[in-house]
């Protein structure tokens, strides 16, 4: 992956940045993913976490609002959710 010049970044380090992940529910869902994101993120509140369940609850959405500090880290955040089995879309 290129990296791309600070300057052209549509973001800009350090930032609060909301990534959102959906899967099927499952009670351990919320705790393993936020397990997920304290590795790019050991600062992140779990508090924070907003749940959103589907209109027939077998879906899931969270939200987590990690602190980027570089396109890097957002971009292996991502893979990890996205490589997650229990993980359905990561947006």
């Amino acid at each position: 992956m290129q990296d791309i010049p600070p300057e052209q970044s549509l973001i800009e380090y350090p930032s609060d940045f909301p990534i959102k992940v959906m899967g099927k529910s499952h009670p351990d869902f919320a705790q393993t993913l936020t397990e997920v994101v304290r590795q790019f993120d050991p600062d992140f509140d779990p508090a924070t976490v907003e749940m959103r369940p589907s209109s027939g609850g077998k879906y899931i959405g969270l939200t987590f609002v990690v602190r980027a500090t570089s396109r890097q880290q957002l971009d292996d955040l991502y893979r990890a959710l996205h490589a997650h089995h229990m993980v359905s879309v990561v947006l």
